[in-house]
């Protein structure tokens, strides 16, 4: 049985070929004040745990970890890694088109994209993002109130360089294939 710190209510999910589409959106979950929340992606490279900020971008951080607890990210690659910038994951087709089949509202903030930021990815619609987000890999500024940040990577951040190095200018298609092999969240009490 999988977790669900949120105690979301959500269907289950029958994971047959095409289920990631089809996944709906969770209601804005209420987070407890006494609580830190935290995912960690295992990824081809190592262990990465972000810190979620659910008081800036609560609708994101819910959605985030309903992915999660779900299964949706497990095997999903970082199909666009571009050197100086950022990597891109959320998307198990690897195309950088899919998503969870529903869109959520902008929840932009002053929180910078400095290195290691958690940000969610989005059409030129700002109210587009789905499950796809980025990590970017030096301080931003040029994004910031433009994108929902609603974390941050507090473990593993050495990782980045990793990612980075197997990235590529332009379209930023990795020189090798990386992935999230799975992903967990938790809480610590404050």
């Amino acid at each position: 049985m999988s977790s669900n710190i949120l105690e979301l209510q959500r269907p289950t999910y029958d994971k047959k070929s095409g289920w990631h589409g089809t996944v709906k959106q969770p209601a804005k979950a209420t987070f407890n004040p006494k609580k830190d929340y935290f995912a960690t992606l295992k990824t081809t490279f190592g262990d990465i745990t972000v810190t979620f900020y659910p008081d800036l971008a609560p609708q994101h951080v819910t959605s985030f970890i309903n992915l999660c607890e779900i299964g949706y990210y497990d095997g999903a690659p970082f199909h666009r890694i571009i050197p100086g910038f950022m990597m891109q994951g959320g998307d198990p087709t690897g195309t950088g088109t899919g998503g969870p089949g529903y869109k959520m509202k902008q929840e932009f903030n002053k929180k910078p994209h400095v290195k290691g930021t958690l940000s969610a990815a989005r059409t030129p619609d700002p109210d587009s993002a789905g499950s796809q987000f980025f990590v970017v890999f030096k301080p931003s500024n040029f994004l910031d109130n433009q994108y929902t940040v609603f974390g941050e990577v507090s473990a593993g951040l050495e990782l980045l360089e990793k990612f980075e190095a197997i990235g590529s200018p332009g379209a930023g298609t990795p020189k090798q294939q990386t992935k999230i092999e799975s992903a967990t969240v938790f809480t610590k009490d404050k």
